[in-house]
C-alpha cells in the first residue's frame, strides 16, 4: 500500500510497540504516506483510548517522527474518533491535524466490537442492530465532522450476519457518505479477525464505486509487524472493482495518488 492511514500507538491502551518501529515497518513495505490515527479521548470508554492529558504528548511524538523521517517517508497526524452523541470533544474535532476518521464503535454505548462483550449478541436482534449500526454510520456522515469512515461494516467483525441484505441496509449510509464527499478505507484488519474478510465487503465496495465514493488503505495496525500485513490483498481487492487511485490528506485537504 503506498498509503496507509490507519494506525495506533500504544497510548490508546490496546496496542504494542513505539513509533519508530511502525514507521521503520511502513519504510521497509515501501508506504509512501503513513498515517497515525490513534483513538482520541472522550469521557467514555476510557481504558481503550488516549487521555485528554496525552494529545500534546501524542501529538507532538508524530511531528517529531514526522520530520525525523522527512526523507525516507512522509508522516501523516490523525485521530479515529469515535462518533458517540454527547461524547465527542471540540478539543479532538478542532485538533490542528491532517485529517479525522469518524468511526462507529458503539451501539447505544455498548460495544460490539469487543470481545469482552460478544454475549450480548444473543439478546439482539441481528437486523434490528446491523440497521441501528449503519443508521450511526449515515449520522455521522451527515455530521461533516470527519473525512474519512472507519471500517464501513466492523459490526460483522464476529460473523453475526444479517438477514437482510446488506446493501439495503447500508443504502442511505452510503449516500450520506457520498453527499458529504467523504472516502472510505479498505481496511485489511477484519482478515485478522473471526470474519476473516476485509471492511468493506466487496459488495459494499461494489456499491461505493458506483456512487464515486473514494478510498484510502488502513493497515489499522495495532502492533509494527501489522504494517502493511496483506496490502497485496487490499489492493487486488481495490482494483478488481475498478478503483485505481486512493486518497490521503494533509491539513484536512484530499489528494489522490495512483497505486
Amino acid at each position: 500500500m503506498l498509503v496507509d492511514l490507519h494506525n495506533h500507538t500504544s497510548l490508546c491502551n490496546h496496542a504494542d510497540g513505539n513509533i519508530n518501529e511502525y514507521i521503520e515497518k511502513a519504510i521497509e513495505c515501501n508506504v509512501k504516506y503513513f498515517g497515525f490515527s490513534d483513538h482520541a479521548p472522550m469521557d467514555f470508554d476510557k481504558k481503550y483510548r488516549m487521555s485528554f492529558d496525552d494529545m500534546s504528548k501524542y501529538e507532538k511524538d508524530v511531528l517529531n517522527a514526522k520530520e525525523k523521517y522527512k526523507d525516507k517517508i512522509e508522516i501523516l497526524l490523525g485521530y479515529e474518533v469515535d462518533y458517540l452523541k454527547g461524547h465527542m470533544d471540540e478539543r479532538v474535532l478542532n485538533a490542528n491535524v491532517d485529517y479525522l476518521i469518524g468511526s462507529i464503535h458503539f451501539i447505544d454505548e455498548w460495544g460490539f466490537d469487543n470481545p469482552e462483550f460478544i454475549g450480548n449478541y444473543e439478546h439482539q436482534n441481528i437486523d434490528e442492530i446491523w440497521q441501528k449500526y449503519f443508521n450511526a454510520i449515515q449520522e455521522m456522515a451527515n455530521s461533516r465532522l470527519f473525512d474519512i469512515v472507519g471500517h464501513l461494516d466492523l459490526i460483522k467483525v464476529f460473523k453475526f450476519m444479517p438477514n437482510r441484505d446488506i446493501n439495503d441496509i447500508a443504502k442511505n449510509a452510503l449516500l450520506a457518505i457520498k453527499k458529504a464527499d467523504m472516502s472510505i478505507e479498505l481496511n485489511v484488519a477484519g482478515l485478522r479477525k473471526p470474519i476473516v474478510e476485509a471492511y468493506p465487503s466487496t459488495s459494499l465496495l461494489k456499491e461505493a464505486k458506483k456512487l464515486d465514493i473514494p478510498i484510502t488503505f488502513a493497515s489499522d495496525a495495532h502492533k509494527p509487524e501489522q504494517v502493511g500485513l496483506f496490502s497485496d490483498e487490499a489492493i487486488a481487492i481495490a482494483k478488481s472493482i475498478g478503483y485505481s487511485k486512493c486518497a490521503f490528506y494533509k491539513k484536512r485537504k484530499r489528494k489522490f495518488i495512483n497505486f
